[in-house]
This record gives C-alpha cells, structure tokens and sequence, in this order.
C-alpha cells in the first residue's frame, strides 16, 4: 500500500496526459463475446461491422485517478490471499458495538484509510456537495444520468435469524403502532428526500425501504404494509421525483422481508404509473428460483389493472445471508434466468404473456442492472435490431454499480447512437462511512463469487495502465 501511494502522483501525471475524454469522441468497439445463452445471434452486427480505424479501448475513458484506485481495488479482489483477510476486516468493522479503536467514524485514522481507498471507490460521498461532485463527474464521463441510493438498511441473516439495522439504532421487539410517531422512519424519509434534492431529470432515485427501521422491517416481515407514516413519506418522495423527472427504483433486499416489500411496490405502482410511464420499479433477482413465477404473476396484474411495471433486473446481491436452497444452484442457471428475462422482456413474451395464444402482453420499461458484458451487450443489440426492423419491444435502460464493471460500462458508451441508446447509468449510494460498511461488505462479496470476472476486470485494468504509459513514454521521447 505505501509503494504503491508513494508513487501514485507521478504515475497518475503521466496517465492523465494521455486519457481522452470520453463520450462522443469515442468510437465504436468491435466484440468478440460469445454468450452462453440464446444470444450469439444478436451480437452478430457487433462483431461484422468493419472498423475505419483503429478503436479506443473502453478503458481509455476512465480518468486517471479512477483507473489507479480501481487497479488496487481489482489487484485485492482477483487475489485469494488478499480479498480473504479484506472481506473479515470488513465484515469487522461493520459489527455494531464497535469500541472508538475500530469505529470508521470516531477513529480518525481508520476513517481515512477506509474513506481514501474502498469508499472513494464504491461511495458517491458523505455530504451534498461530494455526492454532488460524483454526479458532475459521471456526467462528465458521458453518462445518461446518476442512480442514487441513501444507505441505510436493515438486513436478515437466515443463519443467525437476526436482522441487524445498518445506520439506525434498533431496539429488540421494538414496536410502533401506525398512529405512533416513528423517529426511524422520519430519519429515512429526510434522508431520501435529501437524495431526491440531489438529483435532476433523467436520474434515478434507489431506495432501500428497510432502512426506515424495525417497525416496517417487522410489517414486512409479516408480509403487512407498512404503518401510515411510511406509506406518507412514499407518497411525498413518489410526488417529489414526478415532479423532477426522476424515477424510482425500490431495491431487493433480504428474501426475509422481501415478500412484504413486493407488496408495497405493486400498491405504488398501481397508484404511480398509471398513464404508460413507469415512475415506480420493482427489483426482480434472477438467482432466485422463485422470480420467474413471481413475475407472471406481476405482469397478470398490470395487465388486469392497466398500470405500467416497471421492471429492473438484477443476479442478485444477497446470496451471504439469504437462504441458499432459494437460490439458484449453479451460476449458470442464475445467467440463463437472466438472459431468458431480459431477452424475453425486450421481445415482449415472457411466459405465456405475448405469445400467439397466450395474454397480452402487459406495458413495461425495462431496466437492466447487470455487470456481464455478454448480456447486456446481446441486450443492446437485440433492441436495436428490434426497432430498426419495427417489431415490438420496450424502453430499456442500463446500470453497473459505481466503481465495478467499468468496462463494461464504457463498452455500451462507445456504442451509443444518434437516437441515444444504449442509456447508461451508474448506480452508487452516498452517507457516513459507517452507514456505508455493509454496502461495502455487500460489493467485496460480489467481487469473491465473481472470480472469472473480477480476474477479466483487472487484466484489462492493467492493460489500459499499460498503454497509458506506453503513450506517455513514446508521446516524451
């Protein structure tokens, strides 16, 4: 770590001579990705289209700094022997009843050290006005817009059968009745109308509805809505983003309150995206067994009641605290769910929804969460090919988490179009550091069960550092 910091401000000199802007300079790149699952035939454009001149690796949009963290960050995650003590560190830290010594926000220090590597890395800031910088730099980036999430959340570890709250103090069996002022859900409804303050038209607002603190956990928990004091401030920040032109995402979370949380989502969605526009999304993960049945059953829905689903898509980010025999057995069957979804969403047969025979298919926008290149690239182009032939399909959107995955996020900016698709958004949560510790933990988990991708991930991170000071070498002499 010290060699390395020592170093960092002469090298990131020489990189940032040669790092072009990104965005519409950039040219298209020629794929060679073969996806496993009913996609090989829609990159087929992708990889016929002779090229008039040389492409810039997507990397190149990376600045400087970004791409020196993210090789540190991708050097830890791709390595055994380092991301295993990094994941109990931060599994550690993030224990509630820490002494002052441990405490990322009362030891100066620990503050610091966290703060400058992994929260830079995966956090859009701690106050307004870094949040605000992070937005102005993905935008810079050549991003369609920003994805913000507040941090706190309550998550359920099926093993231990507790749920612990994550930046809010909880009480055991504590109780609010619904005509009973809530501090925690007034906590999270000025925190996310604080975000909502933050973003612009086209940006999107992601929620984590545990985050308002046991009285709801416990309601979802039950499968019950939650009391009308949230039900309120959901109103207020659903009015709020409508007004600003900023859409909702409500985020999954543990499979423990997850069924409750469904519910509530399809009562905004009825109530918010009644006019062909969906202003209210619900989270499906393509891990579980049971997403395709609970999709047709949502579709059935806004087909009977006229509203519009919303509909993100992701893997899946739970699977250290869910219940295993929930999810998927192998990775494998987890890509083919999503690639079957997705697709199908695009083509708009899902199940027995929009095939000749079978239901309507119900109106939708799609939005694909997802940091596998080969889908979301054969995604991408299915759409194109789609529309240029005039068959039907929908509005679809995609996302890769801030500080992963950013190349394959600068893959689908250099095939953006006149028309402005593909939409590419990146998605990051802002608060203190220590509300953001499981987030944190939650990413570095990702990047262990990712291996393949985490190791493709730093190879070209290291290639892209590479020509950076090849070009500054021979741009010198």
């Amino acid at each position: 770590m010290a060699l390395f910091s020592t170093s960092k401000a002469s090298i990131a000199t020489k990189l940032a001579t040669v790092t072009p802007r990104s965005g519409g300079s950039l040219h298209k790149i020629t794929c060679g990705l073969q996806p496993r699952f009913n996609s090989t035939s829609v990159l087929t454009g992708l990889k016929s289209k002779p090229e008039a001149k040389a492409a810039l690796p997507p990397l190149s949009g990376l600045p400087a700094s970004v791409l020196l963290r993210s090789l540190l960050i991708s050097a830890i995650s791709s390595k055994p022997y380092l991301l295993r003590p990094s994941l109990s560190i931060l599994s550690f830290l993030c224990k509630p009843h820490r002494n002052l010594l441990f405490d990322v926000d009362k030891n100066v220090a620990l503050h610091w050290i966290m703060k400058s590597v992994f929260y830079k890395q995966f956090c859009a800031g701690e106050t307004h006005n870094e949040v605000k910088s992070t937005i102005r730099h993905f935008k810079d980036m050549g991003f369609q817009g920003t994805i913000m999430t507040y941090a706190k959340e309550t998550v359920f570890d099926h093993r231990t059968n507790a749920q612990q709250g994550l930046g809010i103090t909880q009480k055991v069996g504590e109780n609010v009745s619904g005509s009973t002022f809530c501090p925690h859900i007034e906590a999270w409804r000025k925190g996310t109308v604080d975000t909502v303050e933050l973003l612009g038209e086209g940006d999107y607002l992601a929620v984590k509805l545990t985050g308002a603190g046991p009285t709801v956990t416990n309601a979802f928990a039950a499968k019950e809505l939650p009391p009308s004091q949230m039900i309120d401030a959901l109103d207020e920040i659903s009015i709020k983003c409508k007004e600003r032109g900023v859409r909702i995402l409500v985020d999954a979370e543990s499979q423990h309150f997850q069924w409750g949380i469904l519910r509530l989502t399809m009562e905004l969605m009825k109530k918010y995206n009644g006019d062909g526009y969906a202003l209210i999304y619900n989270t499906y993960q393509a891990y579980l067994k049971s997403t395709p049945d609970t999709l047709s059953k949502h579709l059935a829905v806004a087909n009977e009641e006229g509203f519009t689903l919303g509909l993100k898509l992701v893997r899946g980010a739970y699977i250290a605290t869910d219940e295993r025999s929930l999810i998927h057995d192998t990775k494998q069957h987890t890509d083919d769910a999503y690639n079957t979804i997705s697709q199908g969403a695009l083509r708009k047969e899902i199940g027995e929804f929009g095939r000749k025979g079978g239901r309507a298919f119900p109106s939708i926008n799609l939005f694909l969460a997802s940091h596998n290149k080969a889908s979301v690239l054969a995604c991408h182009q299915l759409h194109q090919q789609r529309l240029k032939a005039k068959l039907p399909t929908v509005p679809v959107g995609y996302a890769q988490l801030h500080g992963m995955s950013d190349e394959v996020s600068f893959s689908l900016l250099q095939l953006k179009g006149p028309d402005g698709d593909p939409k590419v958004y990146k998605c990051s949560t802002w608060g203190g550091l220590g509300e953001c510790q499981a987030y944190l933990l939650r990413r570095a988990i990702e990047n262990r069960d990712a291996v393949l991708r985490t190791g493709d991930e730093y190879r070209a991170l290291k290639a892209e550092a590479g020509r950076r000071l090849k070009s500054a070498v021979t741009f010198s002499t």
